[in-house]
C-alpha cells in the first residue's frame, strides 16, 4: 500500500513537472458520463468518424461507466492553456504508472487525437501506443466531473475567455 501511495505521488509530481497546474485523487464513481455527451462529438466537431479515438470508434457511455467500476482510483489533471502536448503528457503518465505497478493503467488526454495528420480509420491505428480516446468521446461528462472534483470549468464563450483542460489517468 505505501509503494503504492509513493508512485501516485511520483505521478502527481511528475504531472505538475509537465505543466499541470493541480492533481487531485477521485474515486472512478465521481468520473460521471452520459449519453448525450457523444451527441455533442456527433454533431458540433469535425472529427467525428474521422479518428479512432473518436466515436463512432471508442467506447460508448455505457460501456465507459463499465470499464471505470475496474477501477480503484483516478488522477484528475488540470491542466492551463498553456500546456501543448497533453496527449503525450497522458500517455507517458500512464507508461509511468504501468511500470509502477498499476498494470490497468489508462489514460485518456483532453481533445481529439493529434498524432497523425489523417488518421487511417480503415487500416488500423498506427499509433496504438499513444493513441488514446479523450474523456468526451467515452462518454465522460468533463464539466461535471471536474465541477464535482473542485476543479474550475466554464463554457468558453470567446478566445479572450480562460480554458481549462484535464486528463484522466485510471489506476487500479
Amino acid at each position: 500500500m505505501e509503494e503504492k501511495e509513493g508512485a501516485v505521488k511520483t505521478l502527481i509530481e511528475k504531472a505538475t513537472g509537465r505543466g499541470a497546474e493541480e492533481v487531485k485523487i477521485i474515486s472512478p464513481e465521481n468520473v460521471f458520463t452520459g449519453r448525450w455527451v457523444r451527441l455533442k462529438c456527433q454533431y458540433g466537431c469535425g472529427g467525428y468518424g474521422k479518428s479512432l479515438t473518436c466515436p463512432p470508434y471508442s467506447p460508448k457511455p455505457e460501456e465507459t461507466e463499465k470499464i471505470l467500476s475496474d477501477y480503484e482510483d483516478a488522477l484528475l489533471i488540470h491542466f492551463p492553456t498553456s500546456v501543448e502536448d497533453i496527449s503525450n503528457i497522458m500517455v507517458d503518465l500512464e507508461r509511468e504508472a504501468f511500470l509502477s505497478g498499476f498494470y490497468k493503467a489508462f489514460s485518456m488526454p483532453a481533445g481529439p487525437c493529434g498524432l497523425c495528420e489523417e488518421c487511417s480509420v480503415e487500416e488500423g491505428c498506427i499509433n496504438p501506443r499513444k493513441a488514446r480516446p479523450a474523456m468526451e468521446a467515452c462518454g465522460i461528462d468533463v464539466y461535471q466531473t471536474a465541477r464535482e472534483a473542485g476543479f474550475p470549468i466554464e463554457v468558453v464563450r470567446s478566445r479572450d475567455c480562460p480554458q481549462n483542460y484535464y486528463g484522466l489517468l485510471l489506476l487500479e
